[in-house]
C-alpha cells in the first residue's frame, strides 16, 4: 500500500523532523510512505472572515493538486469522527483488503482545511477536540500510523 501525507507548511523544529524520520523509517517495513508539503499562504495575525477563507482556499489549491483520483482521502478534522487505535487499524485493514492502493492524509494549516479539500475527502479523521500545532500533528499521525501497521500485522 502506497500512503501520502500532504501538509501544509514546512517543519524547522529538529526534534519534531527526527521524530518524523524515526517513524518514516519504521513504516518503510508497512508501506511506501510519501511527505508531501505544500507551502502555507502568509497571513497577519489578525484575519477577517474573508481573509481566512482566502487563506485556505490559497492552501487548499496547492492540497488538491497533489491529490490524486486513486487515492482514498482521509482529512484531518477537528470536526471529524474520532477513532481508536484499533478502529484506525481496521479501517486501514480493510481499504486495503478492498482493493484500495493509495491512501492519502491531508493536514490543513493553522486555519484548517478549506471547504473544497474537504469535500475531496472520503473521510475526516478527528484526534479529539484539543486543538495541536500543524506540524505536531504530522509527527503524530505518523505515529499513529506506526502503530495501525504493527497491529495490522499482529504485532500490535
Amino acid at each position: 500500500m502506497e500512503v501520502t501525507v500532504v501538509s501544509v507548511g514546512k517543519i524547522k523544529e529538529p526534534p519534531v523532523l527526527q521524530g518524523i524520520e524515526a517513524y518514516s523509517r519504521q513504516l518503510d517495513k508497512y508501506c511506501r510512505l510519501n511527505l508531501v508539503e505544500v507551502p502555507d499562504a502568509k497571513a497577519p495575525e489578525h484575519l477577517s472572515d474573508k481573509e481566512r477563507e482566502q487563506v485556505k482556499n490559497l492552501e487548499g489549491q496547492g492540497i488538491l493538486k497533489r491529490l490524486k483520483e486513486d487515492m482514498y482521502v482521509i482529512a484531518l478534522d477537528i470536526k471529524g469522527q474520532m477513532l481508536s487505535s484499533a478502529e484506525l487499524a481496521g479501517k486501514i485493514r480493510d481499504l486495503r483488503d478492498k482493493g484500495c492502493g493509495h491512501l492519502a492524509f491531508v493536514i490543513g494549516g493553522s486555519l484548517g482545511l478549506s471547504r473544497e479539500v474537504l469535500g475531496r475527502a472520503d473521510f475526516r479523521l478527528s484526534f479529539g477536540p484539543l486543538t495541536f500545532p500543524h506540524q505536531l500533528m504530522r509527527l503524530m499521525l505518523l505515529e499513529q500510523l506506526c502503530r495501525c501497521f504493527k497491529h495490522i500485522d499482529g504485532q500490535g
